[in-house]
């Protein structure tokens, strides 16, 4: 169960990475313009200091999952462990409570939501398994 929680915690930290990059570095890109429904490059570059703290917030998360893992799978000592943990199911929680409150605005960042949740949701719920196991 260990393995598989840490799997996705890595994938949920992969993408909040990939929203860093898209909020704080390609903002203005059409493409990224495109999947965040910004119509143009005026509005795009107005709120392009929103976006970039916005994805600052997303990175120090993935950070934060990033850490939790590495004290998860390599560490030796019992303490080291639960602070592996600790900050595996912070984080991943605050990406799952994050998905969820993108996911009740409605429209299509409902789907956003949903992709955005499952990769921390299941890393939580995989971990509670391995940690009672």
């Amino acid at each position: 169960m260990q393995v598989i929680a840490l799997i996705f915690a890595v994938l949920a930290a992969g993408l909040h990475v990939y929203i860093f990059v898209m909020e704080s570095i390609t903002w203005t890109t059409p493409k990224t313009r495109a999947t965040f429904n910004i119509p143009s490059l005026e509005e795009a570059n107005i709120t392009k200091p929103l976006a970039y703290n916005q994805g600052f917030y997303n990175l120090f998360l993935a950070i934060g999952a990033l850490i939790g893992i590495l004290f998860v799978g390599f560490s030796n000592s019992y303490g080291s462990v639960i602070v592996g943990w600790t900050l595996l199911f912070t984080t991943c929680g605050s990406m799952l409570l994050a998905a969820l409150v993108l996911a009740q605005t409605g429209g299509k960042s409902v789907r956003s939501g949903i992709i955005q949740g499952t990769t921390p949701l299941l890393a939580i719920l995989f971990g509670l398994l391995a940690v009672a196991l």
